[in-house]
């Protein structure tokens, strides 16, 4: 089993909205702090690192310097650790 998708079902997320994940973007499943947080979850993990001033715009609009520190912060863990394992 995917860990990732059952610590996402074990913290509320609905079948529906795991299976939307790969089309983000187009779904309903997902708020627009969500969409700007997986695009730039997207644009940090693929190499090289793709993350456009459209999509950290975005980021901004939708977190405060704080949270984008924090958001940044854990998705470069979380790609270090998916590398490493």
């Amino acid at each position: 089993m995917d860990t990732n998708t059952a610590g996402s079902s074990a913290n509320g997320a609905s079948d529906a909205k795991i299976a939307a994940i790969a089309r983000f973007r187009e779904s309903d499943h997902f708020t627009r702090d969500e969409k700007a947080a997986l695009a730039l979850t997207e644009g940090m993990t693929v190499t090289p690192v793709n993350v456009t001033d459209e999509v950290f715009a975005e980021a901004q609009a939708c977190f405060t310097n704080e949270q984008l520190v924090e958001l940044v912060a854990t998705i470069a863990m979380e790609n270090n650790r998916a590398r490493s394992n």
